[in-house]
């Protein structure tokens, strides 16, 4: 078994280094400077090494770690309970969360197919040592965190010493009921295509984790110890299951393989059939419009199913979380103006949220697909004029889908703002609705622009460029440090205004002089 690991170990790490220096060689500017032989070259490769390990590193420590301190710790403040009763309840609640979205085992990853089913890797060692390794990064990842913000919440060193094993086993407990399932059933889960009634499940613990405290309503301390040493030991009955399950590669031949294809290097095209299936074929949808009007307009009737899903659930979910506010603001008289403390300062948080709610990057990948990917081969769909009327249109498209769920952010934080004490100033009502706008228009217009000038997509839909790649992350990084940021909202919402305007404009005129030699599909 250790000999599987360390090979599979070391395989995983080959595919990352070589991933890394595709991506150094993608770079606009370096890509000319550096050879194909940079594959071959020791240095590069002892580096690319050295910044897998440090990534590793990264995966064991600083995710528990921002997990423990944004989701659990920071969030037990909020309330007016026991801190040591809080933190217990929020973290076996978000554990059972985990539990159902993520054990590795049932993960399709690359280096599972290349070691199974490329390499002929004995399937049963394989997956037994790269478990019980992501089970041991579980352990040895959260322990020091849960000592640190587990003291800090008054909770005693032996249930903190005991909090990592209670997660590791629960997973433990979960990944031998999904064998089970397969064994019995044929059931096989995928990760990557949970199941709707778990999405349910999802949705109700989120409700029991955060939403119960808010009511002054916890597990007793008690209680939850007992729960995580009952999962502790029921764990043990789970992990012989476990160890004594020999349909591994049966099994993980349905996980990673779809009508004999690899369905994790074929992901692309499963993703497109699943889009297909959501498009409207119905020939009698046509629009009055002409032009690329008419060509965008016809695109997003038959794609409306696809592209207002996500966003309906959002708008949907930004509802009920509004309502829960404003049940607890008039159920606790004491949480007003920390509240309103909150929709005062806090604006600079919702740059956050805008991001991670906004559909820009997957409508534009739903273009390419559907789209681009056949039109970018005629010349006429790249001259200028072109471009900018269909950008134009697309643009608007995006700005609706993504101005559903803004639009009720933008009218629930004044109203929370109002319930919660009010403002003297009445213009903070206005800048507050029109900067969450203002931001979800910026976002629209961003993804939408990065496309049409880093167009990353080959003919397979695959990612190909990682400029693209390092753009998203740096939007992904910035707007994850405004969290951090505390200004006053009628200053940062009207900057915020005037940055979305300026922003916009200058993203036509981009457009229009550079997407004709960088719109198309990448090789």
């Amino acid at each position: 078994m250790l000999h599987s690991f360390l090979l599979s170990f070391r395989l995983r790490n080959t595919y990352k280094v070589n991933t890394f220096i595709y991506a150094l060689k993608s770079i606009p500017g370096i890509k000319r400077l550096l050879p194909d032989k940079l594959y071959q070259n020791r240095i590069l490769k002892i580096i690319g090494n050295i910044i897998s390990i440090l990534l590793e590193i990264a995966d064991i420590f600083l995710g528990k770690f921002l997990y423990i301190f944004l989701m659990i710790f920071s969030i037990t403040a909020i309330y007016k309970t026991n801190s040591e009763t809080t933190f217990l309840h929020i973290f076996i609640f978000l554990t059972i969360i985990g539990t159902l979205i993520n054990t590795y085992m049932f993960n399709p990853t690359k280096d599972k197919y290349y070691a199974m089913f490329i390499m002929r890797m004995d399937a049963k060692s394989y997956s037994l040592s790269n478990y019980f390794y992501a089970i041991l990064k579980i352990i040895i990842g959260f322990l020091p965190f849960t000592i640190i913000f587990g003291l800090l919440s008054k909770v005693n060193l032996w249930i903190c010493l005991l909090i990592p094993l209670f997660v590791a086993c629960a997973k433990i407990i979960i990944t031998a009921y999904n064998l089970s399932l397969y064994t019995k059933k044929g059931i096989v889960i995928n990760e990557n295509n949970l199941m709707k009634h778990i999405w349910l499940f999802i949705l109700l613990f989120l409700g029991i984790a955060y939403g119960l405290p808010a009511l002054k309503i916890v597990i007793p301390s008690y209680i939850s110890v007992i729960g995580m040493i009952l999962v502790i030991l029921i764990s043990t009955f789970s992990l012989k299951y476990i160890l004594n399950f020999n349909k591994y590669r049966e099994m993980y031949k349905q996980v990673l393989t779809s009508t004999n294809m690899n369905a994790v290097a074929n992901a692309n095209q499963i993703t497109k059939e699943n889009v297909l299936k959501q498009i409207n074929i119905n020939k009698s949808l046509t629009s009055k419009k002409k032009g690329f009007a008419y060509f965008n307009d016809l695109f997003v009737k038959r794609h409306s199913k696809l592209l207002l899903k996500s966003a309906k659930k959002v708008t949907l979910i930004s509802v009920f979380v509004i309502g829960i506010i404003l049940l607890v603001i008039s159920l606790n008289e004491e949480l007003k103006g920390e509240i309103n403390n909150v929709i005062m300062n806090y604006l600079p948080y919702f740059v956050f949220i805008m991001y991670l709610i906004n559909r820009g990057e997957a409508v534009t990948r739903a273009m390419f697909m559907n789209s681009d990917h056949s039109m970018l081969t005629y010349a006429f769909y790249r001259k200028p004029s072109s471009i900018l009327k269909l950008f134009k249109e697309r643009l608007k498209s995006i700005i609706i889908i993504n101005l559903l769920p803004a639009t009720v952010i933008g009218l629930g934080l004044p109203l929370i703002l109002y319930v919660s004490g009010g403002t003297s100033n009445i213009l903070n009502y206005f800048i507050l609705f029109i900067s969450i706008i203002a931001m979800s228009i910026f976002f629209s217009v961003h993804h939408l622009v990065i496309y049409y000038l880093l167009q990353p997509y080959n003919i397979h839909s695959e990612t190909k460029n990682s400029t693209y790649t390092i753009v998203n992350i740096l939007t992904y990084v910035i707007c994850y440090w405004m969290i951090d940021l505390r200004l006053p909202t009628l200053y940062f919402g009207l900057a915020t205004i005037i940055f979305a305007i300026f922003y916009s404009i200058i993203s036509l005129f981009i457009v229009y002089k550079l997407a004709p030699t960088t719109f198309k599909i990448r090789i």
